[in-house]
């Protein structure tokens, strides 16, 4: 950590150039001593990605960022401050701390908080910047989180992690056993330490395979932003036993789509031909898998079992988008050319044997317009297109 950058001069100099051309920058050279154009370009990078994720690390004078693969692995603000509300009592220690997001909006309902983090020179970042943020509640640790838990005689209302891929577990599909910290192996000790958990989880991660892999699974909540799935979080209490309950949220702009079930309560699907309205769940949905909940919940109707689209007669407030459907047609295109004339559409497949690109290149649609076209299959396992208009 070099204590230069957070100089008056330096710092203004960062904010100055943050929508500057960082290439043509670091050509320049640093305009100062004790520091090199190079650490200045990486703290100008870094905080123009937190204008957006991290706004008020953003806006708060004298941060010190990390490099930009910390910023990217961190949590963003929506997603943090709502991980807050899932936590109280007295004490929480975070194993995996990191650039110290999740423990920022903790310490607004914890007493005192833990920040163990492996990474000195991260470790160090972090301190500053509580300091910057008027956090006294923290107590940043350097070292292993699963070593601190072994050699403390402490116990912690909460346990956090956010246990992170094994390099060699890239591109593949993973389970809770290939990441760092070991979660499932170390669960006995964590218990040994609370009897609450909450795990940070990789969007990507089966969630069928990591309740399979864990102890003691109370909740499962799953945050979209914007609809592309962001965190899985795991919530553990000591020697739980009843149904899994699954909340998804997907934050869109101003309103928050929500969607809750049981996952051991049997659901039932209805389906039907497409009616009026035909409804898409948001991607917080589709990752839970609660297919049949949503027709059986809303009362809604599926067209196929595997096309994860549904219709009604009514206009519902559904988690998710809603389209009036103006025409149902077979996949013709003769006929698909003749009801749009301006040759734009915005495609989305569902069930459907071709890619959204195929479909393009045959129909020389191109992408935008105010049509929107579901091409998927409908009961009678026909290929059919929805000519549709967002409402």
């Amino acid at each position: 950590m070099n204590k230069v950058i957070l100089n008056t001069e330096v710092q203004e100099f960062i904010t100055k150039n943050i929508n500057s051309d960082l290439t043509k920058l670091v050509l320049k050279g640093s305009p100062f001593e004790g520091v090199s154009i190079q650490e200045i370009a990486s703290q100008i990078e870094a905080k123009k990605r937190c204008q957006k994720k991290i706004p008020n690390w953003f806006s708060t004078s004298n941060i010190y960022y990390p490099n930009k693969l910390n910023i990217e692995q961190t949590s963003s603000e929506v997603t943090a401050n709502y991980k807050s509300n899932l936590v109280e009592g007295d004490s929480l220690i975070d194993i995996t701390g990191g650039f110290g997001i999740d423990c920022y909006y903790f310490s607004r309902n914890i007493n005192t908080i833990t920040h163990c983090e492996l990474n000195a020179k991260l470790s160090a970042i972090t301190a500053h910047n509580y300091t910057q943020l008027n956090v006294k509640n923290i107590r940043t640790h350097i070292g292993d989180g699963i070593a601190f838990l072994e050699n403390t005689t402490n116990k912690f209302g909460w346990i956090y992690a956010d246990p992170s891929r094994r390099n060699e577990a890239k591109g593949k599909v993973f389970l809770l056993n290939d990441c760092l910290p070991n979660i499932p192996e170390n669960l006995d000790l964590l218990f040994k330490k609370t009897s609450n958990i909450l795990l940070k989880i990789s969007p990507i991660l089966d969630i069928t395979s990591a309740i399979n892999e864990l102890k003691f699974v109370k909740e499962i909540h799953i945050i979209a932003v914007e609809n592309e799935v962001k965190e899985l979080l795991f919530i553990l209490k000591k020697n739980y036993t009843k149904a899994v309950f699954i909340k998804t949220i997907n934050f869109n702009k101003n309103k928050e789509q929500l969607f809750n079930f049981n996952l051991d309560e049997d659901f039932f699907a209805t389906y039907s031909k497409p009616k009026k309205y035909i409804f898409e769940p948001n991607a917080a949905i589709l990752k839970s898998g609660a297919f049949n909940q949503v027709s059986a919940q809303l009362k809604i109707d599926k067209l196929h079992q595997h096309s994860h689209l549904y219709t009604s007669d009514k206009l519902i407030d559904f988690p998710g988008r809603s389209f009036e459907i103006m025409h149902c047609i077979s996949y013709d295109k003769k006929q698909l050319k003749k009801l749009i004339p301006s040759k734009k559409a915005n495609i989305t497949i569902r069930n459907f044997p071709e890619s959204v690109a195929q479909i393009r290149k045959k129909t020389g649609l191109k992408d935008g317009g105010n049509q929107y076209l579901f091409f998927t299959t409908d009961l009678n396992n026909n290929k059919i297109i929805l000519i549709c208009r967002k409402v």
